[in-house]
């Protein structure tokens, strides 16, 4: 079921990538984060498991979760809201010069 999520979430990204107005860009951009946290998950293997702490003077380690995964996704989060906002501030002065968020009513560049 995850996977068919990840599927759906990356073409959908895909899809607003190729519109024409930026604040669907900017959606593509974030589904398409998001679709890479989770294949990052699904990759890892998602488990139940304890936490990664191994007793003192255990032998054998019982199942423990994989912190590494959890690290590289909440590090994509955290970059992938910077990036957001940098977007969004983007989007905003780009507004305010042009006048529009559709890329069609932009005035020819060459005369």
């Amino acid at each position: 079921m995850l996977a068919i999520l990840v599927g759906v979430l990356y073409s959908t990204g895909v899809y607003m990538l190729l519109r024409r107005s930026i604040v669907k860009f900017i959606i593509g951009i974030l589904f398409l984060s998001n679709a890479t946290n989770l294949l990052v998950f699904l990759a890892a293997g998602v488990t139940r498991g304890q936490p990664a702490f191994i007793k003192k003077g255990a032998e054998q380690a019982e199942l423990v979760a994989d912190p590494l995964p959890q690290a590289l996704v909440l590090t994509a989060v955290v970059i992938g809201l910077g990036i957001l906002a940098f977007v969004l501030a983007l989007k905003y002065k780009f507004f305010q010069v042009s006048g529009t968020d559709d890329l069609d009513q932009l005035k020819p560049t060459e005369e």
